[in-house]
């Protein structure tokens, strides 16, 4: 018995120090994991514009462990930012950092395993309309990167009580397209797609595109156009047009459209026509969310959601 015994603590000495050696090793292999996985970056890509034949750049984000993995491929999405955010593709491009994917990866450091392509709009001459979000910003508004990240964001309240306008069905008189959008750089943004797709380790057939308020239109005009080109979309806060439906219903394209319900910029009403042409055209993979609570600011909240990320990701080419 006393032999069995000492057996017995010998095999337990022997059993911690055994747990202890492999989880220092799996401790050590972690840290190691970390250590080599690499950082995500932002670095500025420059192009020539098809426009004017100017040089411009756009922001490209690269997300934790692109280097690390160099035989892995990368989901990619394009983002198109709102009217606020144009300007001359140089000095002003660090507005794009305002909102959306990019601010959520690189300002929040909400780790997005997708290759961010952020271009800037053209400014055309909205710096002299007297529109005050454009002639009032300052580059101090411009957010820098935190330090530990910050992934709640600030949703304002509109004051006004929600009132459900009815929704219009003749969108006729409407035009599909707003004044200078991203309409007039279309080219660029293919270009500058063929340009990542070539030059970066990208999953080819998990491209997405997305944008708010100019950049919603600016999505569903580039579905539009190139609806084999896209795994998915998501306009946010910016309706679509039923005149621009029919090649997104061939195709089958995935749509998650947002808007707000107290959006005061762009509003709800206009919102369902386009949706509803989806239907009759027989799309069958289409999501409309409304923030009821929320105006025009409701961007935040779908940038911030990982549930939106993940619905991306559910999507390939076929």
């Amino acid at each position: 018995m006393w032999g069995l015994s000492l057996y017995s603590k010998n095999r337990t000495k022997a059993n911690i120090f055994i747990t202890l050696f492999c989880s220092l090793n799996l401790l050590s292999a972690c840290a190691l994991n970390t250590v080599n996985t690499s950082p995500e970056q932002l670095i500025r890509k420059s192009y020539i514009s098809q426009l004017n034949n100017k040089e411009r750049d756009y922001f490209l984000y690269l997300p934790k462990g692109y280097y690390s993995e160099p035989d892995k491929k990368w989901p990619v999405m394009m983002f198109l930012h709102g009217n606020g955010e144009r300007g001359n593709g140089k000095s002003e491009l660090d507005f794009v950092l305002m909102h959306g994917p990019v601010y959520q990866a690189w300002i929040q450091k909400q780790d997005l395993p997708f290759i961010i392509i952020s271009p800037q709009l053209h400014m055309f001459d909205f710096d002299q309309r007297g529109i005050g979000y454009i002639d009032n910003r300052k580059f101090a508004d411009i957010p820098q990167r935190q330090a530990q990240g910050t992934p709640l964001n600030s949703e304002s309240r509109p004051k006004q009580a929600i009132q459900r306008a009815q929704s219009l069905q003749d969108m006729s008189d409407k035009s599909p397209l707003l004044p200078l959008g991203w309409d007039k750089v279309e080219l660029d943004l293919i270009n500058i797609l063929d340009e990542v797709s070539t030059n970066f380790n990208v999953e080819h057939n998990k491209t997405y595109i997305t944008g708010l308020s100019y950049g919603g239109f600016g999505t569903w005009f580039m579905a539009s156009q190139y609806p084999n080109k896209f795994a998915a979309i998501a306009p946010v806060v910016g309706w679509g047009h039923p005149d621009l439906m029919q090649p997104i219903a061939d195709q089958q394209l995935p749509v998650w459209q947002f808007a707000g319900g107290r959006d005061n910029a762009v509003h709800i009403q206009y919102f369902y026509a386009g949706i509803e042409k989806l239907r009759e055209l027989g799309h069958n993979n289409v999501r409309f969310t409304v923030h009821e609570e929320m105006g025009h600011d409701a961007w935040k909240r779908v940038y911030a959601s990982s549930d939106f990320y993940q619905w991306l990701l559910s999507h390939s080419l076929k």
